[in-house]
């Protein structure tokens, strides 16, 4: 890319970094240190403001640069991200929200461990939740160091790391000095600039073909170099019954996922009622609804306007799209709009995944702190001791991030965050609603129901074509790979849910009528809520 790109948009990413950064110094200047302040922001935030947090928290790179590069490259079957990652959010309006804020305070764990015996629970759920936020971590920096890589005019290695590494770092430090309300705040101007950003392409594109939607997918159909095959199902996930098989296993893992991610789950806890979480979900709702049509739009764009062989040479797994877009939307590359335009982008893309990991990374360190070594460590610590612990724990987990993201550097970021989702729709949903919902549940039900999904759902991703056997694989030279199928959904969420009942129907353990009865009361009232 031309110098000027780089200029700008250096300027722009610059810009939004100082913001940011001023937003967490100024939190960290009017925060007393406590547990509730560290990992719910004090429980302050309106519906609206929760709710357009939420969106940005969900709203990741995944989502801005993946679902439109899957969509320019295979057409119909690449629509299956921005469905999926939509109608998620009626499970999560409908079965989560508020019965979550009701019975939990910080962590999944606390919901789960509500009628349980908390040490063994607070590990497996605390052990899988770091599990889904490392891989979520994953995906948004792979969407760092290729966006970064392609406004540098780079391809080496060395740029794409020294680009996590800024971002890993960036995120231990809004994690750390900050906490929730300053995280929070992050993402709630990441959702605005992002929605502003994709609603102005979307109009572009549309202006470019005249408000006609049939000529912008012949078009898309006529530069894809598939015909008319772009506009069917089967380009990417047809042909074999593995294809088959893996279109309902990312199905099933974007459907349930999201109820399941930590990250999400921990924003309830930052509105003072339930009722707020409610309302929270409906303003997101309306937000990421929006949002994700717009993807859809700016996918076929991309395959109209870019076509579909320059999005591929220009980054095989197709994270590139978008970008390439505004920059053809601008007047193509060499032209002030076009640089203009491309480098609004790709700050908005930087922005968007700063506010993601920072999230991601609040969350999981959270986990660490408040379910993992509080569990581990039962000796009266003080809040602020375990504050401490997850201030360090941001840290540890960044470094861990950071080196598996440089492994996955050709890798779609959208197809990263299926896998996140897969895991956390095998190893948290089942025991979530199992503890919400079934009476007789017990504490070998829950840890069995968490190690039975989040243990099949990893190694099934180790032996799969994703780590070696393909050319695509993290390892391409090797193979390995025994399981067919790319997403394990498929098979590691009904294990998640056999797990947790064949662990209870053999535990022997009476349930605990009291407790259920009062965490019952509890969850469907608000009665006794934090």
């Amino acid at each position: 890319m031309r110098g000027d790109h780089q200029t700008l948009a250096l300027v722009l990413f610059s810009a939004f970094i100082a913001v940011t950064l001023a937003i967490t110094t100024w939190v960290s200047r009017n925060r007393h240190g406590s547990a509730e302040e560290f990992y719910a922001g004090g429980r302050l935030f309106s519906p609206m403001e929760n709710g357009f947090a939420i969106a940005g928290d969900y709203m990741s790179a995944a989502s801005f640069l993946g679902i439109s590069g899957v969509i320019a490259l295979f057409g119909y079957d690449g629509m299956l991200y921005s469905v999926g990652f939509l109608v998620a959010w009626l499970v999560v309006l409908l079965l989560v929200a508020e019965l979550v804020r009701n019975c939990g305070r910080f962590t999944l764990a606390d919901v789960i461990a509500a009628r349980m015996r908390e040490r063994p629970v607070r590990i497996a759920a605390g052990t899988s939740s770091v599990t889904v936020s490392v891989l979520y971590l994953v995906a948004q920096m792979v969407g760092a160091g290729t966006l970064v890589a392609l406004l540098l005019g780079s391809t080496s290695a060395a740029a794409r790391a020294w680009t996590v590494i800024g971002v890993g770092a960036l995120m231990v430090v809004y994690v750390s000095f900050g906490g929730m309300r300053a995280t929070t705040w992050i993402q709630i101007v990441k959702a605005v600039l992002l929605m502003a950003g994709t609603l102005t392409l979307t109009a572009m594109v549309l202006i470019r073909f005249h408000g006609d939607l049939n000529a912008l997918l012949n078009s898309a159909v006529a530069h894809s170099g598939h015909g008319r095959e772009f506009l069917a199902p089967g380009l990417k996930y047809g042909g074999g019954w593995t294809a088959r098989l893996d279109f309902i296993s990312l199905g099933l893992a974007l459907v349930l996922g999201t109820a399941g991610l930590p990250h999400i789950l921990s924003r309830f806890y930052t509105v003072p009622t339930a009722r707020a979480a409610r309302r929270s979900v409906v303003w997101s709702i309306g937000l990421i609804g929006g949002f994700y049509l717009m993807t859809i739009v700016l996918g076929f764009g991309a395959a109209a306007l870019v076509g579909s062989d320059a999005v591929r040479a220009s980054n095989p797994a197709g994270n590139t799209a978008l970008p390439l877009l505004a920059l053809e939307l601008g007047g193509g590359a060499g032209s002030t709009g076009g640089t203009v335009l491309f480098a609004v982008v790709a700050a908005i893309a930087f922005a968007t995944i700063l506010a993601v990991v920072a999230g991601i990374t609040l969350a999981s360190s959270a986990s660490v702190a408040h379910d993992l070594y509080a569990s581990l460590r039962r000796a009266g610590g003080r809040p602020r001791g375990e504050v401490a612990v997850a201030r360090v724990a941001a840290a540890g987990i960044g470094a861990v991030a950071i080196g598996l993201s440089l492994l996955a550097q050709e890798l779609n970021v959208a197809f990263l965050v299926g896998l996140a989702f897969a895991v956390a729709a095998s190893a948290n949903l089942p025991v979530l609603l199992y503890s919400l919902f079934w009476r007789n549940f017990t504490t070998r039900g829950a840890v069995w129901s968490v190690y039975g999904g989040l243990i099949p759902a990893v190694l099934l991703v180790i032996v799969s074509p994703v780590v070696s056997g393909s050319p695509e694989a993290l390892f391409p030279g090797l193979d390995f790979h025994v399981f067919p199928l790319q997403n394990p959904g498929l098979v590691s969420v009904p294990l998640g849910f056999l797990a947790g009942w064949i662990g209870t129907v053999t535990s022997g353990e009476p349930p605990d009528e009291a407790r259920h009865a009062e965490t019952e009361v509890r969850s469907l009232t608000g009665a006794g809520a934090v």
